[in-house]
């Protein structure tokens, strides 16, 4: 079932594997899936054409009971993360209802999107924050790490929109494109991924066949 637009796994942590021709490759393990078809989007219906997908199993105690019907009409056990993915090619009606996708829908040299949320750091300064170079720190200087001055002249007489500042930093979606999966086995659904991607080890991502053409 190749043409579905991706999966939802779990970031394991980062690793090194050795290629074909002996050379060592700093990767990202991923356990992609298995995932399970809980709701069929179609374009008589909804509009278009996509499929819900559910990961993880959940206690059933878990959920309440309007979500827990959701899984029951779907023949699957309660799920603990839902995404919509769309078709890349093909039709709807291949598939079903509680069907398994696992990870061998990607195979080595695909080149994937990775969805995440990147490491929460709680509140920031402007040097660690935006890689600002501070102020002096000798010569009598007395504000290392601020900003410095943020106001204007008689014009504008305001503060910029989207003026750097110190502020809340991480915690938020972050996408990397462009990545290419080295191995996939397809036995423990596990993905091998050249280089990082966003989110602490545990976390949840999306991985998607990249819709970009490459250089």
């Amino acid at each position: 079932m190749e043409m579905i637009e991706g999966l939802i796994g779990r970031k394991l942590g980062m690793t090194e594997t050795f290629l074909d021709n002996g050379i060592v490759e700093v990767v990202t393990a991923i356990k992609a899936g298995p995932c399970y078809v809980v709701q069929m989007k179609t374009t008589g219906t909804d509009g278009y054409e996509a499929l819900q997908l559910g990961f993880e199993e959940l206690k059933a105690q878990r959920v309440s009971k309007p979500i827990a019907g959701h899984f029951k009409s779907a023949g699957t056990r309660p799920l603990r993360v839902l995404r919509e993915f769309g078709l890349l090619g093909g039709d709807i009606d291949d598939y079903n209802l509680g069907d398994v996708i696992k990870a061998d829908i990607f195979k080595g040299g695909d080149i994937v999107d990775v969805y995440g949320k990147s490491k929460g750091k709680g509140f920031a300064g402007v040097m660690k924050r935006h890689g600002f170079s501070g102020q002096p720190d000798s010569h009598g200087g007395m504000s290392h790490r601020k900003p410095g001055s943020i106001g204007q002249h008689s014009w504008p007489s305001r503060v910029w929109k989207g003026q750097k500042m110190p502020g809340h930093m991480g915690d938020r979606k972050v996408s990397v494109q462009g990545l290419t999966v080295v191995k996939v086995d397809p036995e423990n659904d596990i993905l091998l991924i050249r280089g990082s991607v966003p989110g602490p080890n545990g976390s949840v991502v999306v991985l998607k066949h990249t819709t970009k053409r490459r250089n």
